[in-house]
Parts: structure tokens; C-alpha cells; sequence
């Protein structure tokens, strides 16, 4: 069922983001009397799912999810229709229009893309608000699992001060400021010392198990019993949160391994708080040091022990669009950081990019449209900014050749443009074979 959650919100998502992309080229070319002769989600080599043609234009589902496209008549694009362009101009062809009419056209879908993310992070501002957690309310700092921390002396307890000399005010200020860190000020039982990172640890951290930095440290809050623990036929339910252990307080889920190693093969007493009841029971563990329980975690469960300061904010409709628009442009500038980073070969940032897998492991496997509407907005901030690299293949190969006849006076050749489109079409299946090989490749080492 959860493969199903994951893979529903997978595919809707980008048939979203796939079918908006291609109205923002398919509507200014039926403004500026292009004709379009197909308009593909997903593509179709070969055979449709399903094709109808409506006027001049074939609507189709193509069976490989790869993407989708507008074939618009007199444009030399990944159909390479050189029989079309053997043939005098019409004037119903991109060919035959002004530059301008033409930039429009090639600038709709990552138009549609930007405005789309910001509407969504907008709307979801009004919607749902936003829920953080004040950094200072941290007391016994965070969990750290990843060996990139640990072999330069961080461990779970230290507290982040600050990264690049920025004070850390919220827990959310350590995720957007991760991705530039080249420091990053820790504070524990030994005082304040300043880490530096190393210029390859994004590298590392892609080949690294542990994909994960600086985490809250939860309760242990049941979640489900495995059918094989031994406490299988215990009183637990779902959110009971083990407060403590033969008598001794078990404040987070991190502890517990060290807490249980010594109790195998034995039956102890726990406390469980369950509604703001404290109960009490016994349940034995195992001969692996275990109970056998899958943990879970919220916010709301950090709540009920009272941990941490939740700070939550609520927007008014006018109010939401001003803070959709931080979120968007926010979000552009990691995105644009983190792209700088992967073209740095230095850093290894390269070694995380991440194909189709990678976009899947995005999604959570229960359903929320909180999380849809982020992750979706998110694509497609990713999809637009892609598509202006300045690839032939890519809309922004297309603009950046329109500019240049704008400036120039001067008009690409169509034998140019074609091997340019060859050329960059070679580039981007290079480039998705590199993605998909990495997700491959991560799924068979890490």
C-alpha cells in the first residue's frame, strides 16, 4: 500500500507539472497562429495509450513517462522532422514568425513553472501556514548519524549555533543553510568550537549511508510491533510513547540501543504515556537487544512531552502571497547554489544527482497533500530552472539562439540548428543515463 501512496503521488505530480509545462508553449503558439500538431504527456515512440485529434492538434498519452512535448509545425525540436523543413516556409509555422513571437513560445514553460511554484507555495502558506521549531527550545542538541560529522568529532547532543557565522534561529535555518556550508559552529558540554567541512562533503554525503545531517531527537513513539516480536501480544498501541525503562527515564528514541544491549533475553518494566496517561507494563527483549517495535514521529508527538518550542505561524490571503514569494525565490537561489555546486567537480556534488528513483524517494509513503503541494512546487521550480540550461535540446538552447538572431540581425542556419539539436539531444541522454545510473548504483552499494 505504500509502494501504491508513493507511486500515485509520483505520477500525478509530474503529469502535472509535465501538462502545464507544455500549455505554456502550446498557448501563445495558438495566440500567435502556430499550428501545433501534437500534445504528448509522456512520450509516444511508437504507439499512444490514447491519441484524439481535435482540430488541427493530436491529444495524446504516450506509454513512456519520460516527460511530454508539443510538436509545433516548422520548429526544428527532438522530432527532427526534416521532411517538413525541406518544404518553403507557411506561414502558420514557428519559422515563419518574429523572433519575439518565437522567444515567447520558448519561454511559456518555464514561465508556467515559476509562476506555478509560486502559487503553490503561496496558496500552501494560506492553507496550512507554517509549523517550526525555535532553536533555542533544543536543550539536548540533535541526532547525528552521519560519518561525515562523526569523523570530525560532532555527535548526537551537540547543538548548531550557527553555519557560516549565520545564528541558527529556527531548526528549518539548518536545512536551507546545509547545502553552502563550509562551517559550522557547535556547542556542547566542551564549549563552542567552529568545524569546518570538507569542500567534497556534499560528494560524500551521496555515497555516504546515512543521507541525513543534523535530525530532532524524537520520543520513542510506538509505531508498529514486527508479527515476529516477541511483544507482539503486549497491550501497545499506535502513538504510545516509552517514557521509561526499569524505572529509568528514556527521553529519546537514540537511547534506546545502548539502554537495551544489556537487558537481552530479560523482561522489564516500562512506562508508556498514552492520552496523558502514564501506564504501566512489561515486555521482554529479545536476543538481539530489541522490542521488535517500529518507531514513528511527529511534531504533535513532540508536543505531548513538551521537548521543543513549536512556533507556528498562519497567514492571511493577502499576507500569503508575500510569503509564497520568499519561499519562491528562496528556493531558486539554493536550487541555483546547488546546481553551481554540481557543475564544481571539486566539491563531488555531482555524485548526487539523482534520476527518477530519486524523485520517487521524495515522496512520503502516506498520503498528505501538505507534502504533495511542497514537493510539487519544488519540481517544478527544478523542471524550469533545468530547462533554461543553455542545452540545444532545452528550451533555453532555443532562446539562447533566438538572442542571439535578436542581437545579431542574424538568423542560425536550419542545417546548424539541426546539428545543434543533435548535438544537445546526445548531451541530455547523456546526462539521464548519468542520473539513472547513479540512483543504480547508489541502490546497489548504499
Amino acid at each position: 500500500m505504500e509502494i501504491l501512496i508513493k507511486i500515485s503521488q509520483f505520477f500525478l505530480s509530474l503529469s502535472i507539472l509535465i501538462v502545464l509545462h507544455e500549455l505554456g508553449h502550446f498557448i501563445p503558439a495558438k495566440l500567435f497562429k502556430t499550428k501545433v500538431e501534437k500534445f504528448y504527456l509522456f512520450f509516444d515512440i511508437k504507439y499512444s495509450l490514447f491519441k484524439k485529434k481535435i482540430g488541427e492538434t493530436v491529444y495524446g498519452i504516450g506509454w513512456l513517462p519520460l516527460g511530454g512535448y508539443v510538436k509545433i509545425a516548422g520548429m526544428i525540436d527532438e522530432s527532427m522532422d526534416k521532411e517538413q523543413m525541406a518544404k518553403p516556409p507557411e506561414p502558420w509555422e514557428f519559422r515563419s514568425k518574429p523572433a519575439w513571437q518565437r522567444l515567447v513560445i520558448m519561454l511559456g514553460g518555464v514561465t508556467v513553472n515559476f509562476v506555478l511554484a509560486y502559487i503553490i507555495y503561496s496558496l500552501a502558506s494560506f492553507a496550512y501556514g507554517d509549523i517550526d521549531i525555535a532553536a533555542k527550545s533544543i536543550k539536548d542538541g540533535y541526532q547525528v548519524t552521519n560519518p561525515i560529522l562523526t569523523d570530525l568529532g560532532i555527535k548526537t547532543g551537540d547543538n548548531v549555533v550557527a553555519i557560516n557565522g549565520e545564528p541558527i534561529v529556527n531548526y528549518s535555518d539548518i536545512r536551507k543553510n546545509i547545502i553552502e556550508a563550509e562551517t559550522i559552529t557547535i556547542q556542547n558540554e566542551g564549549g563552542i568550537k567552529d568545524v569546518t567541512l570538507p569542500e567534497d562533503y556534499l560528494g560524500q554525503l551521496s555515497t555516504s549511508k546515512s543521507r541525513s545531517f543534523f535530525e530532532l531527537r524524537y520520543p520513542f513513539v510506538v509505531g508498529t510491533v514486527a508479527d515476529s516480536s516477541l511483544n507482539v501480544q503486549a497491550d501497545l498501541k499506535p502513538n504510545d510513547i516509552i517514557t521509561s525503562i526499569n524505572g529509568e527515564p528514556l527521553k529519546y528514541y537514540d537511547q534506546i540501543a545502548d539502554r537495551l544491549k544489556p537487558l537481552s533475553k530479560q523482561t522489564v518494566n516500562v512506562d508508556i504515556l498514552r492520552e496523558g496517561q502514564t501506564l504501566s507494563m512489561e515486555l521482554q527483549v529479545d536476543d538481539t537487544g530489541r522490542f521488535g517495535i517500529r518507531p514513528t514521529g511527529t511534531l504533535s508527538d513532540i508536543e505531548k512531552v513538551g521537548y521543543y518550542d513549536i512556533v507556528r505561524k498562519d497567514y492571511g490571503f493577502a499576507e500569503s502571497w508575500s510569503i509564497g514569494w520568499n519561499k519562491f525565490t528562496g528556493q531558486i537561489s539554493s536550487y541555483g547554489t546547488q546546481l553551481k555546486k554540481i557543475f564544481t567537480p571539486s566539491t563531488g556534488a555531482y555524485k548526487g544527482v539523482g534520476g527518477f528513483k530519486a524523485i520517487y524517494d521524495i515522496f512520503p509513503d502516506s498520503w498528505s497533500w501538505e507534502f504533495f503541494w511542497s514537493i510539487t512546487a519544488f519540481l517544478s521550480i527544478m523542471l524550469g530552472v533545468l530547462n533554461l540550461l543553455p542545452i540545444p535540446a532545452l528550451d533555453g538552447g532555443h532562446v539562447m539562439f533566438l538572442l542571439y538572431e535578436m542581437v545579431s540581425q542574424r538568423k542560425p542556419s536550419e542545417n546548424f540548428l539541426e546539428k545543434a539539436q543533435m548535438v544537445g539531444f546526445f548531451i541530455l541522454i547523456a546526462l539521464v543515463l548519468f542520473a539513472n545510473g547513479n540512483d543504480i548504483v547508489k541502490a546497489i552499494f548504499n
